[in-house]
């Protein structure tokens, strides 16, 4: 009755899905609290994890929350309500949705941060795609290619300590070069919400206050790379500055068959949506997690981290990655 109070009044987009016939209400039930489904990637998550949980037996009640951080909070109190035994959170601002692990842990319920950490809080677990690596990938492609010249650097939303850590991995391969007078940083600004309209006014500024005298754009993600490549064109420079990116979205993929854009990091979405959905079901059994963890401190505790792996992708290696995995359709990437 609960539930269809609240999605009469749209707080929620609520998708549930059932693996098998439901006994006694014993059946473990996942709350997947998301930040958003506008980016296609958040969009596989969904989908992936879903599936995974499914197929291992768990029903999954999916909420997103538009960027909104009180939405979330108020989202995610609706999943406890809703009497889920675990919560899968991707937080929009990972400050503030530390009240939502409290409010969790009130009720006896684990929390995993998928993706991104939780920050100040006893979060249980942390599954990710090491984002660190992300952006030590995104930095080392780019000095390879690129060693010398003026970098303007656009890093994700400052809520988002995602972003903090990409670009902790970036700066580790670039300081070097800085330091050495190599590389000049001429513009370094982070976008809201991973916004490409917030890239795309950064770059259109960058490239006015240096008359276009830009060589390489270290750009934390697809979706911003799109409006520094919108960008570029304006200015007839897309294709001849090197321009980074992370998430293998179609968009970008296409982008880098047409030689706009550089690179991107290819994230297997279904290595972390099912070890994610795995994970998320021992802690409902009350089962230990044997897969091995690393600990990142997230202000408050070191966090238990399941950290997996990224590649690198151009287009030496577009079609025997993202495209072999299935990610995207070679069809799609190569449509004229």
């Amino acid at each position: 009755m609960r539930l269809k109070s609240l999605m009469s009044i749209g707080l929620a987009l609520a998708v549930v899905l059932t693996g098998c016939s439901k006994s006694g209400g014993s059946k473990i039930k996942i709350g997947l609290s998301l930040d958003t489904l506008k980016e296609e990637r958040w969009q596989h998550d969904r989908d992936l994890f879903v599936a995974k949980a499914k197929e291992l037996g768990a029903d999954v009640l999916v909420q997103a929350a538009n960027n909104d951080d009180t939405l979330q909070n108020s989202q995610a109190e609706n999943l406890l309500t809703e009497g889920v035994n675990v919560l899968v959170v991707v937080p929009h601002n990972g400050k503030s949705a530390a009240t939502i692990v409290a409010s969790a842990h009130k009720a006896g319920v684990p929390v995993i941060a998928y993706d991104r950490l939780i920050n100040d809080s006893d979060v249980d677990l942390y599954v990710t795609l090491d984002p660190v690596n992300v952006g030590v990938q995104q930095a080392e492609y780019a000095v390879k290619h690129q060693p010398k010249g003026n970098y303007v650097l656009i890093a994700g939303a400052p809520t988002d300590n995602n972003a903090a850590l990409v670009r902790q991995g970036q700066m580790s391969v670039l300081k070097p070069y800085v330091d050495r007078g190599d590389i000049k940083i001429v513009a370094d600004q982070w976008a809201k919400d991973w916004s490409p309209v917030e890239a795309l006014k950064i770059m259109e500024n960058a490239l006015t206050k240096n008359n276009n005298a830009v060589d390489a754009v270290v750009v934390s993600n697809d979706g911003m790379a799109g409006g520094v490549i919108q960008a570029l064109s304006e200015q007839k420079l897309a294709g001849k500055v090197l321009v980074t990116g992370q998430d293998a979205d179609l968009a970008a993929c296409q982008r880098i068959v047409q030689g706009t854009q550089s690179m991107t990091v290819y994230k297997p979405l279904n290595l972390l949506a099912n070890k994610a959905a795995e994970v998320a079901v021992l802690l409902a059994q009350k089962k230990p997690i044997t897969d091995p963890t690393s600990k990142l401190n997230n202000g408050k505790i070191d966090v238990p981290s399941i950290l997996l792996k990224t590649t690198p992708v151009d287009k030496s290696n577009l079609d025997s990655t993202v495209i072999a995995d299935g990610f995207q359709k070679k069809e799609d990437v190569y449509k004229k």
